[in-house]
């Protein structure tokens, strides 16, 4: 009898430890999922569109995907489009989008009193790039106040203009609504008023709109953890962590290089206030945040495919901005100035790179290049447009940036779907994506090596 209860509890527990809980990794996709999800079928609804109609679930998807990826990509011009409803779901899907929906649930959760267990923490750590779990409820709050009060005061700043513009009420609603989607890194404009799909171009040379805005885009995509230690470290850059000073350094070359060399070779037709305007705009814009306030058709060649790796490279880890990340170009940077030099280890600022740091960025690399490349080739093919065109928007989708070159409308239906899977895995991540599948660790066998030569 006792060797019977025994042998079932035995049963038991190891029934217990067969049973798989969705990761971290698992719960954060399948939550960006559900929200655009949620948010295509509401935009589908009569009153979510200017004409009282149901809209076409392609459409809707695609929209809903762009904003809550924080892209800015869209088929439909948003303000003569979409009904103020329909504005309303955007921007509610952008600000969930920015500042990710695992912190929008835990938020939620706090407010309601709720205890966040052992694996909300390990979730929400995952979610926003966290260094540690201990904090992170108290982290939470710190971003939800400290991003609300920046859109606030960003909303503040750009309402004298609008108000000029569009009137009292329309002056807060555009105010609210380009203070997130700038803050979110999202892009999405409603200045389709004065012709479709024309973003901020109207505003070139006004130095209110194109300050606050880029101001808004460079806060909003270096960082929760950088905020942190700001606020924590002032001006003791010394005493910053690592990757804030790596975040801040590579955002700072980012913005400076590339705007130099469009004042110089491009833009020249502009007056010189303009044109300095434009130039910096430009470079910060391509950051993963998607307003321009210059026509892009008229960039050279090479122009545009500069443009594209900038696009690529996105914002930093932990914000509301998505594509492969400063910190991963800085690593790998790192890791090319250390073969030149021939030594063995990588550093920056003086600190060693741990070598799992290295492969991963190495990895999210081959993968950026493969699938951006490899859509680029597809869509150039199926939609029979030049390479350097599909390079643009499939560069603005995997780097959840939003510019394009005017042919995001016109796709098919194939084209756009392989957008939406660049634009949800430029906001989710590639790491994310693959732990998500490859869950659980595995038995790695050593082989015998043997040197081939590269390069």
């Amino acid at each position: 009898m006792k060797q019977n209860w025994e042998t079932k509890r035995i049963m038991k527990i190891k029934k217990k430890a067969g049973h798989r809980h969705m990761t971290s990794f698992q719960i954060i996709i399948l939550g960006f999922m559900g929200v655009i999800l949620a948010g295509s079928l509401l935009l589908m609804l009569p009153w979510a569109s200017r004409s009282g109609r149901w809209s076409s679930f392609s459409d809707t998807l695609f929209t809903a995907t762009s904003a809550v990826c924080v892209t800015g990509l869209v088929v439909q011009d948003t303000a003569t489009y979409w009904s103020e409803f329909g504005q309303v779901i955007i921007l509610l899907l952008i600000q969930i989008g920015g500042l990710g929906v695992v912190t929008v649930a835990v938020s939620i959760a706090t407010i309601a009193g709720r205890k966040i267990g052992l694996m909300q923490r390990s979730t929400m750590q995952e979610a926003i790039a966290a260094p540690k779990m201990g904090g992170i409820v108290r982290m939470t709050t710190f971003i939800l106040k400290t991003s609300f009060l920046i859109e606030l005061i960003g909303a503040v700043l750009l309402f004298p203009v609008f108000y000029r513009e569009f009137g009292l009420g329309k002056g807060i609603w555009y105010a609210v609504f380009h203070a997130i989607s700038a803050f979110c890194n999202a892009g999405f404009d409603l200045m389709g008023v004065k012709g479709k799909f024309s973003s901020l171009t109207s505003f070139a040379a006004n130095p209110v709109v194109n300050l606050v805005i880029m101001t808004l885009i460079v806060v909003g995509g270096i960082g929760f953890f950088t905020w942190l230690d700001i606020k924590e470290n002032k001006w003791h850059i010394k005493k910053y962590r690592l990757q804030s000073k790596v975040v801040l350094g590579v955002s700072a070359f980012l913005i400076l290089i590339p705007a130099i060399m469009f004042f110089f070779l491009e833009f020249q037709h502009m007056p010189l206030g303009e044109r300095i305007w434009s130039s910096f705009f430009q470079s910060v814009t391509t950051r993963t945040a998607g307003f321009n306030t210059a026509d892009l058709d008229k960039m050279t060649d090479s122009g545009k495919m500069g443009m594209v790796l900038l696009m690529v490279i996105g914002g930093s880890p932990g914000s509301t901005a998505g594509g492969m990340k400063t910190t991963t170009a800085a690593v790998l940077f790192a890791m090319a100035i250390s073969v030149f030099r021939k030594n063995e280890q990588a550093h920056l600022y003086n600190r060693r790179i741990a070598e799992e740091t290295q492969r991963n960025a190495a990895t999210i690399f081959v993968l950026y290049m493969m699938l951006f490349t490899g859509s680029a080739m597809v869509i150039s093919y199926v939609e029979k447009v030049p390479l350097v065109t599909a390079f643009f928007e499939t560069g603005s989708a995997i780097g959840t940036v939003g510019l394009s070159l005017g042919l995001t409308p016109t796709l098919g239906l194939a084209s756009r779907l392989v957008l939406i899977c660049l634009m949800f895995f430029g906001r989710v991540g590639g790491l994310t994506l693959i732990f998500a599948t490859v869950s659980g660790k595995r038995t790695e066998y050593k082989y015998p090596q043997e040197k081939i030569t590269v390069g």
